[in-house]
């Protein structure tokens, strides 16, 4: 099989599932919300599709080989301990409540300390984030303790922490600029993975301008192909804002091999303020800021962009921001056939898992056509039905 990348219509939000050539898996960000409670939630059901893609150990648990959270926010980690077992494998309950399903592993979680620290008081973490961290704190401490990880234990530190917080860590630490292809403590011959932020610990002054959403991780991921190096570029950076995108942009300008993508997952839900630090609903003539404009132009021919949102409409919403969008579409030279928003795949009406294949030519995409009747088709089963 080929290696893929599907992003799921999480209204905004980021689920994003990578699933490699061998089968391994690397999901980032989740919002889960319940059908039930949120009468405006589309059609899709994800927790079942996502459920659906994932494979299961020989014990019946389905899992994920490792589960990235970018940031702390809680349209990046909803359902977390709903649908995840936290916590050691010796506690997994094989037997859950009626209407439940048996928890997903995390075989390895890639965590970044540095979006902990920098979430403000006024801007607290919600439960899922919380919970986040308590996992990661047990698994970093079991380490310090075995030198050593098993399944359900694995953790991989994204970035550096402040007052040389990691400096024990270095095996299971990635640096700023560094590159690893490890996925659950083994090599992996389909991908390698750049980390290009969280920045490190900056100057005081500096540390007052970021928060959650500033020190998102950044990553650009590289995919290979039929014995292709490097075949599709995937960059994607949670909701980081128009302050990193700049500082990447000075970082980067004379190395943009290490900022390129054929795909690119639209910061902040196709957010003006990614790319401005004007406001689109209040500001008379926003204006873009040109170095983080040119931080996220650095696409290849052919290139993708998808904005995980609800539709973009042309009003004053911000996120997912119109005007964003128009920049983006002209960074792909207004070919709008090559962006997408999964809010609107293959329709508002019915939004379904958008997936992108890898191959040598690049990340091949969906027909629209097809999936846009396959969608006609599920809408008059569902009436037929009458679910949905």
């Amino acid at each position: 099989m080929a290696s893929e990348v599907t992003f799921f219509p999480v209204d905004n939000g980021d689920t994003t599932l990578i699933k490699l050539a061998d089968n391994k898996s690397v999901l980032i960000d989740i919002n889960l919300r319940d059908l039930a409670q949120d009468s405006e939630d589309p059609s899709c059901d994800v927790i079942k599709e996502l459920r659906k893609r994932l494979e299961k150990d020989d014990k019946r648990r389905p899992y994920v080989d490792a589960f990235l959270l970018s940031h702390a926010d809680q349209d990046h980690c909803r359902g977390l301990q709903k649908h995840f077992h936290l916590g050691p494998l010796s506690d997994y309950n094989y037997e859950p409540p009626e209407g439940e399903e048996l928890k997903i592993v995390i075989r390895e979680m890639w965590s970044s300390p540095m979006m902990f620290r920098r979430a403000r008081k006024n801007n607290p973490l919600c439960e899922d984030a919380k919970a986040f961290n308590t996992e990661a704190r047990r698994r970093v401490k079991l380490f310090k303790e075995k030198k050593s990880a098993g399944e359900g234990d694995r953790i991989l530190i994204i970035g550096e922490d402040e007052n040389g917080k990691t400096d024990e860590l270095e095996s299971i630490l990635v640096k700023t600029d560094e590159v690893f292809n490890k996925i659950n403590g083994s090599a992996n011959e389909h991908v390698s993975v750049r980390v290009l932020a969280p920045l490190p610990p900056q100057k005081e002054s500096e540390e007052e301008q970021l928060s959650k959403n500033h020190s998102s991780v950044v990553l650009q991921i590289s995919f290979n192909a039929e014995g292709e190096k490097d075949a599709c570029l995937f960059l994607t950076g949670g909701d980081a804002k128009v302050y990193i995108w700049g500082k990447m942009w000075n970082r980067k300008k004379d190395k943009i091999e290490d900022i390129q993508y054929d795909l690119l997952l639209s910061p902040h839900h196709c957010s003006w303020h990614s790319l401005s630090y004007d406001s689109w609903s209040k500001s008379e003539n926003p204006q873009v800021k040109a170095e983080a404009k040119s931080a996220l132009s650095q696409c290849r021919e052919g290139a993708l962009i998808v904005s995980s949102s609800k539709p973009i409409k042309n009003d004053k919403n911000d996120p997912p921001c119109w005007g964003a969008k128009k920049e983006y579409l002209s960074i792909l030279k207004k070919e709008e056939d090559r962006f997408y928003c999964t809010g609107e795949y293959p329709s508002a009406k019915n939004p379904e898992p958008l997936t992108f294949k890898v191959s040598k030519e690049g990340f091949q995409p969906p027909s629209k056509k097809s999936a846009s009747m396959a969608s006609i088709i599920a809408g008059s089963t569902r009436e037929r039905t009458g679910h949905g």
